[in-house]
């Protein structure tokens, strides 16, 4: 599909966006694996969580889905079951990553793919810990999907993370709950931590000291009800909206707000931004608030070091508000965005260069050369949700219309994001 973006005036706006994509993944899997019904509300129907819907189904695991209202009727920590054909995990690093920890500890066997994306995602990063833990887990595709798990006990080990990735910790902590000890896990950056909360909520015994996270292992989980608030990587793109269109303020409403993932909000603020929480409170452990943003004159910063895994997501569209910045804006240490959905370095320069944008590569991340206007152009999403909206938002303050080619990939985390965008006029 392609989407035509056309400029806009002024934004005036109180808006929700969808469930946190990271929380509904978790909801699923940790209700599964919890003795009890699970439910969730605010779940985010987009097709990566859908596809983590589909993979515990063939598990064993009924699960009712009625619009953002889902029940998992979990069968406890040892309760799934050998899958009679292959899990498919779609477009979702969380889902294959996430759930190859939790699977090294079962008594059966399976295989994992996904798409065309999924096989060069890499791999090894979850393999290499869990192989440690005594998993029997092997890439048929040189360290990429497909793999096979050939369910094994598991032993605890000591983890030192090589690089800031929630998927990977999470990986080894599921895992950890098969393990015959404790399993430590040790974060030089702090990666997000809906595991660490929802597992904790579901009654496992998981504490962080320092950085140096200690899972021991319970005998069971129980089920609980989960709230999912709004997707702070989805808002983000709302938010650099308001931002930057003239005359303008958005109420963004119910925004996870946890301070793993709230670097995209630092980083605005540091350029100048007008940007208020408000309404603040807990969600099953999860900070919530209403995210109230004016238009701003945004100045350059540099961006790197500890503020890069709390918004690695929303680097994508930070790079477009930069174009809007007095100076020139430097991203360093943001090496994993070339291992995402696409390389989104070199894509968000590609692209954003088709509107005029002048941004360089570096071996690390890019130099933005800020006050730049933008013209309408022929754009491609690449397949990746995130550069898709992207895009979309700096189109909305380009002069004339912007073509956005396969456009209907934001249906992965964001599937009403065209007609959410279309409401602001």
């Amino acid at each position: 599909m392609d989407k035509v973006i056309k400029p806009i005036n002024k934004i005036n706006a109180v808006i929700t966006v969808p469930g946190d994509k990271s929380i509904s993944h978790r909801a699923v899997m940790f209700g599964s694996i919890a003795k009890g019904d699970t439910e969730i509300t605010g779940f985010l129907t987009g097709d990566d969580c859908m596809s983590t819907i589909s993979c515990f189904k063939k598990l064993g695991i009924d699960i009712e889905v009625n619009g953002d209202k889902v029940v998992v009727h979990g069968k406890g920590l040892h309760g799934l079951t050998a899958p009679d054909e292959l899990l498919d995990v779609g477009n979702s690093g969380t889902t294959i990553r996430l759930i190859s920890g939790l699977l090294a500890g079962q008594k059966f066997n399976c295989k994992l793919n996904g798409d065309a994306s999924i096989q060069k995602r890499p791999m090894n990063r979850v393999i290499k810990p869990l192989s440690a833990m005594g998993a029997k887990i092997k890439s048929t595709n040189d360290g990429y999907a497909p793999l096979e798990i050939t369910g094994t006990p598991l032993k605890a080990i000591e983890y030192k993370m090589p690089v800031a990735s929630a998927q990977v910790k999470s990986s080894v902590l599921l895992a950890s709950l098969y393990a015959d000890g404790e399993t430590v896990v040790i974060e030089d950056m702090p990666s997000r931590d809906h595991t660490e909360i929802m597992l904790n909520y579901f009654g496992a015994d998981i504490k962080n000291e320092n950085g140096r996270i200690t899972s021991t292992p319970v005998e069971e989980l129980y089920a609980k009800p989960v709230t999912v608030p709004a997707d702070i990587s989805s808002a983000a793109f709302f938010i650099a909206a308001g931002l930057l269109t003239p005359n303008s303020e958005i109420t963004v409403t119910n925004v996870g707000i946890n301070k793993t993932r709230t670097g995209i909000l630092d980083a605005f603020l540091e350029m100048g931004a007008d940007i208020k929480i408000t309404n603040e409170r807990l969600a099953g452990g999860e900070p919530v608030g209403d995210l109230v943003v004016k238009t701003s004159d945004l100045k350059a910063i540099t961006l790197g070091g500890d503020i890069i895994p709390r918004m690695i997501d929303e680097i994508p569209v930070f790079v477009v508000a930069a174009l809007a910045a007095n100076g020139t804006t430097v991203v360093k240490d943001a090496q994993e965005l070339k291992v995402k959905e696409s390389n989104r370095i070199a894509t968000m320069i590609e692209e954003l260069g088709k509107m005029g944008a002048k941004i360089t590569e570096t071996d690390d991340g890019m130099i933005i050369e800020g006050g730049q206007k933008l013209h309408g152009g022929t754009t491609y999403s690449h397949l990746d949700h995130r550069v898709a909206m992207s895009v979309a938002v700096a189109a909305l303050n380009a002069e004339g219309a912007t073509t956005i080619t396969d456009a209907d990939c934001v249906g992965i985390s964001f599937p009403n994001f065209y007609e959410l965008l279309e409401s602001l006029r």
